[in-house]
């Protein structure tokens, strides 16, 4: 899961930092393009953008260069294996270039709106203009819910707004882009909300299922009848904690395509409950902890295709632990299937517009 969401809790507390930023990778990487880190004026980091390549190199560069204003731009060789370059040892084989922008009043403020709409589950669309060294200048973003925000200094800002908003649209693979229309590169990244994770159910099992899942990025929610199980001594890491027996809490929630929900609370009528009332909704994923046959039980007859029973990958999982980590491994594979299926539908679209 891509660390923004921390590097923006991060800022919103402190400041003073260095945003670094993937935005052309040529050849393989440790990570993509999107991919960003925090470097804090006090030495720590936020983030990761390598496997320990680089971020001793822009530690150094980020040093010299705290207090002045200018975004700039560091390439890293990564192909060669001689002793004077990135390459060796790293498993790398490609060309990477960081963009590095100082976290000015102006920066710091896009990033505080971009942290609100993306709390509010809205998907943002960033570009930035990049100049003949690929350094940024202006900039742009657009929501889900229409608002645009940014400064726009460059030329025809009508039609850099026309340009956001179909990529908005039709959203594109991170990097940059050449725009005839606006004579310049253009670097484009969609920042996504945290996935909601919905886990109906408080017992000891569900302890390391919740730590695992908010480690690896999942806005996680927990909800139960019992207080002294749903309290946040015992799930410090939840997000949202919900009593209240199945009526009453699922009646409280908004569900989004994008959401996941877990029944896993050991009691035969209360999961039929949740069960009962989650098959109504379109969610990304379903599923109840549990044998097939007791999820049989539950819904009165055969499964159907969209909810997973047994849930988690089927790599022999024993314990709570490693049934978390099952888990929440499908949870990620099933996240990253959506997004391709997303961007194989766009493509077929952009495709059949052309060609039809």
């Amino acid at each position: 899961m891509e660390a923004i969401h921390d590097i923006l809790q991060m800022i919103s507390t402190s400041n003073e930092g260095v945003l670094a930023t993937i935005i052309r990778v040529e050849g393989s990487a440790y990570r993509k393009e999107g991919t960003s880190m925090l470097f804090h004026k006090n030495g720590s980091r936020t983030g990761i953008l390598s496997a320990g390549c680089l971020e001793t190199d822009l530690e150094y560069r980020v040093k010299e260069w705290f207090g002045t204003s200018q975004p700039q731009t560091v390439v890293y060789h990564m192909q060669a294996e001689d002793d004077l370059s990135w390459g060796q040892g790293a498993g790398c084989n490609g060309i990477i270039t960081v963009l590095l922008e100082p976290i000015d009043d102006q920066l710091l403020e896009h990033l505080i709106i971009l942290k609100d709409h993306l709390a509010l589950g809205n998907r943002v669309t960033m570009i930035k203009q990049l100049d003949e060294h690929l350094s940024a200048s202006s900039c742009l973003f657009m929501t889900d819910d229409g608002t645009i925000f940014g400064s726009w200094t460059g030329r025809n800002i009508l039609l850099a707004k026309s340009l956001l908003k179909k990529l908005h649209l039709m959203p594109q693979k991170s990097g940059i882009l050449y725009s005839s229309e606006l004579a310049s590169n253009l670097y484009i990244h969609t920042f996504e909300p945290k996935p909601r994770l919905m886990i109906f159910g408080a017992g000891e099992d569900v302890i390391p299922l919740v730590d695992l899942a908010s480690k690896t990025g999942f806005s996680v929610i927990v909800s139960d009848w019992r207080p002294a199980l749903c309290d946040k001594e015992v799930f410090p890491n939840a997000d949202h904690l919900m009593v209240g027996f199945p009526e009453e809490s699922l009646d409280k929630l908004t569900f989004h395509p994008t959401d996941s929900a877990i029944v896993v609370s050991h009691n035969f009528q209360r999961d039929k409950e949740y069960l009962q009332y989650l098959m109504t909704k379109e969610l990304r994923y379903l599923g109840v902890l549990g044998s097939r046959n007791r999820t049989q039980r539950l819904l009165e007859g055969n499964i159907p295709p969209h909810v997973k029973s047994p849930i988690g990958l089927s790599i022999g999982a024993e314990g709570p632990q490693e049934i978390a980590v099952s888990i929440v491994a499908e949870l990620i594979q099933q996240r990253k299937k959506s997004k391709e299926g997303i961007r194989h539908e766009e493509w077929n679209h952009r495709h059949i517009s052309c060609c039809g």
